[in-house]
């Protein structure tokens, strides 16, 4: 398989580069393990490779967030309807529905659901992104991914994942 493949591909990062940054973002996770500053907020977080998957799930446990790791976004989609999530993590390009699709698809259950796509693409993707929508470019440290998870679900009014599911979830039994 070509590490540099065309953009379509979603390949344009090297697995090297990619596997090297989650090492170190594993390594710099296992330092901070007594630092919890997730504070048990849950993040559904979709990635098709299971190496990144694993080790970027690691690292967002160590730093306290509860993580239901999905590996497209049909998985992803049975996860947000069995729990409440605060923060949906995913990449970008994923076999079947993008990450940009999967957004959509949950917002419209939980408009105020705060999103962060992962991309190897941030230049290229910049423009593409809707809403509340966040980018994340690939290769990234855990430094950089803690950051602007923290970011996200600290933001001044952000509404819990207990209140935005529930409210959902009694609606449509009501």
């Amino acid at each position: 398989m070509d590490e540099h493949a065309a953009p379509e591909d979603g390949l344009e990062v090297s697995h090297l580069q990619v596997a090297q940054r989650l090492a170190e973002a594993a390594e710099h996770s296992r330092r901070q393990e007594g630092r919890n500053c997730g504070g048990g907020k849950a993040i559904l977080y979709v990635e098709d490779e299971a190496f990144v998957r694993e080790v970027t799930c690691d690292v967002l446990r160590n730093a306290g967030y509860r993580v239901m790791p999905a590996k497209n976004a049909f998985e992803a989609m049975k996860m947000f309807a069995l729990n409440d999530i605060d923060l949906l993590l995913s990449d970008v390009i994923l076999p079947g529905e993008n990450g940009h699709a999967l957004a959509a698809k949950l917002r419209r259950e939980s408009p105020d659901l705060s999103v962060l796509l992962v991309t190897g693409y941030g230049d290229q993707m910049s423009g593409r992104v809707e809403g509340k929508e966040e980018l994340l470019a690939k290769p990234f440290s855990s430094e950089k991914l803690l950051e602007r998870v923290g970011q996200l679900l600290n933001r001044e009014g952000a509404n819990t994942a207990a209140n935005k599911n529930h409210v959902m979830r009694a609606s449509a039994g009501a």
